[in-house]
């Protein structure tokens, strides 16, 4: 069994069974109808994965792990919130006219600060103490920045991550404000996994753990039956996950750079309807 696929079922099991409903207040997604899209939901979920055992990434039903790190390399490596730059279109509802998603994610990561050792913006900056000062406590991003709220045209969900160096091995925690377990949770799992990876490989490190915190961990209420199917699904093994192992400068990381050996999943039945 996928270790993704445990954690997946044991989080849906306790959000049904233990979590709290919405639905006694004003929630601002709304269904394509124009009804409110209301939740069942945790509070402080934290997963974690190992990253030397397997990566994690669920068979219950196919994640696009392609379109996953396509949208991981626009953001962290682009560095752009133009949805021109993405090889898909899981962006568009929020883009304006000119395909900006406004001064979030991407153009958050290019912002430039000044350090003792020069200029770097937020990703260069992991790639300097990586490679520099392993042993710091200061190896963070983050893309809540509250003076530029107000033009992003959607709050990141996934907003910060922090790497932390134990021997050779490299680990972090990915902060989450929000998490969608139908459509988003391992979408977001393998994207920040695979970032792991590539961090670790450029500087001469190896994976390690992955610490998932999940602020508020829901199903939508047009999702319960489809997760509820989905549990009683039997969990099929987890592939192999390779990167490129040529590549040792971050920028050079490509879709083709990833491989997924033996990757098994069930079909998923009917159309997920999607909140906005």
């Amino acid at each position: 069994m996928s270790y993704a696929d445990q954690v997946y079922i044991e989080t849906c099991k306790r959000i049904l069974n233990e979590g709290v409903w919405d639905t006694d207040q004003a929630v601002r997604p709304k269904w394509e109808d124009g009804t409110p899209a209301h939740t069942v939901k945790l509070f402080g979920v934290v997963n974690r994965y190992d990253l030397q055992k397997e990566f994690p990434i669920m068979t219950l039903r196919r994640t696009y792990w392609k379109s996953a790190i396509g949208e991981l390399l626009w953001i962290w490596q682009k560095k752009s919130n133009n949805v021109n730059d993405l090889n898909s279109h899981i962006w568009d509802s929020w883009a304006d006219e000119t395909g900006s998603i406004g001064k979030a994610y991407g153009f958050q990561l290019a912002k430039k600060s000044i350090y003792p050792e020069g200029e770097f913006d937020q990703v260069d900056r992991v790639l300097y103490q990586l490679k520099h000062d392993p042993a710091s406590r200061r190896i963070l991003t983050s893309m809540y920045d509250f003076e530029d709220l107000h033009e992003m045209h959607l709050y990141p969900c996934a907003y910060s991550m922090t790497f932390n160096v134990s021997g050779n091995r490299l680990n972090a925690i990915l902060n989450q404000r929000s998490q969608d377990m139908l459509t988003a949770n391992n979408w977001n799992v393998v994207q920040y996994a695979a970032l792991v990876h590539m961090f670790a490989q450029v500087s001469g490190l190896e994976p390690g753990e992955l610490v998932h915190v999940i602020a508020d961990c829901h199903i939508y209420d047009r999702h319960v039956e489809m997760v509820r199917k989905m549990l009683e699904l039997p969990p099929l093994d987890a592939p192999k996950f390779t990167v490129d192992p040529t590549v040792k400068d971050f920028y050079e990381f490509k879709p083709s750079s990833f491989k997924m050996e033996g990757y098994q999943y069930h079909p998923f039945e009917g159309t997920i309807p999607v909140a906005i």
